[in-house]
């Protein structure tokens, strides 16, 4: 069967369906006797008579009918390849795979989900870690596309910028550092800190920070997640070092309170990064692009719903 060609298995199903001769050549626009040898061939390859004739009527054998089945998924796994191949050609499906910082996870799945909206038929499939980890997978071929806050040094990467992104000292709400207008950074010195782990883009920002301000404040707690960092300032347990996007909603809640630290809040960028070597496909090329163009719009619309959302949690003012 290795040797068997899909012109003969179309004859061939084409020619179980119709069980007429005369017709199969009609459509196929052959003559009679090159679709007889077409099926000959089959038969030869599979040591078995595919078609018997009963009378005045042709039927398939068991061989034919086990065949059948067998070439229609053949035909139909080669359609749907062409199919495949073609909507990403036109930006109409395919798969991208998108690694995504711990931090970015609070904001890329709203770009992608403005993305879906207009190209519904791509698959996107994120995997999040820290920025180890994701540079890991990016390098070594798991992952097509990543984004992260500063780009990788020493890799055989590019990265291109498409938002600035902020970080913020924060303390919970009523907090005693939060009631003057300028802290200096010697001000958090003793102040307990939690803080991301090693490997993390936000933790080796929060170290150079400390180094160049000359002091290393207490650790009360280390953790891979964002939410526990929150979840740990609001309860009291010290203040964190951590991106300004990553708690839009609870600074607008008062939840959190970013302290007016002198050099915050500390600016770097978010970027969309790919292995150099590699050529993108189209929907991933357009994903790209996509990020670049408005990403930072994306952004910004997510502070101005957590103001609103904010906004509409408060009670009304007293009138005067």
């Amino acid at each position: 069967m290795r040797h068997v060609t899909i012109r003969q298995l179309q004859v061939f199903v084409e020619a179980a369906e119709r069980l007429s001769l005369a017709r199969v050549a009609e459509r196929l626009n052959l003559t009679p006797s090159a679709v007889s040898f077409q099926i000959k061939q089959i038969e030869a390859q599979t040591g078995f008579a595919l078609f018997e004739r009963v009378g005045r009527k042709v039927t398939l054998t068991d061989a034919g009918s086990l065949l059948l089945g067998y070439a229609r998924l053949v035909l139909r796994s080669l359609r749907d390849a062409d199919q495949a191949m073609t909507d990403l050609r036109g930006l109409t499906g395919g798969r991208v795979r998108l690694g995504l910082v711990s931090t970015s996870k609070y904001i890329v799945p709203h770009m992608i989900a403005r993305f879906r909206a207009a190209v519904p038929g791509v698959t996107v499939q994120l995997s999040e870690g820290n920025r180890s980890r994701v540079l890991g997978l990016l390098t070594s071929g798991d992952i097509d596309l990543a984004v992260m806050g500063r780009p990788p040094e020493g890799a055989d990467v590019v990265a291109q910028r498409f938002a600035p992104h902020p970080s913020v000292i924060v303390a919970p709400a009523g907090h005693r550092l939060g009631r003057t207008p300028s802290l200096p950074a010697t001000a958090l010195a003793q102040e307990p800190f939690v803080v991301r782990e090693d490997g993390s883009g936000t933790k080796a920002m929060a170290d150079q920070f400390f180094k160049e301000a000359g002091f290393t404040p207490p650790t009360v707690m280390v953790t891979s997640s964002n939410e526990m960092i929150k979840q740990a300032v609001i309860a009291g347990m010290g203040l964190a070092l951590i991106s300004q996007h990553t708690v839009s909603l609870e600074l607008a809640l008062g939840l959190l309170a970013a302290l007016p630290v002198e050099g915050f809040p500390l600016m770097r960028s978010w970027y969309i990064v790919q292995r150099r070597t590699l050529t993108l496909l189209p929907v991933q090329a357009r994903l790209r692009s996509f990020l670049i163009e408005v990403g930072q719009d994306v952004i910004e619309d997510i502070s101005r719903d957590h103001a609103r959302i904010a906004s509409a949690g408060r009670p009304p003012s007293d009138a005067a």
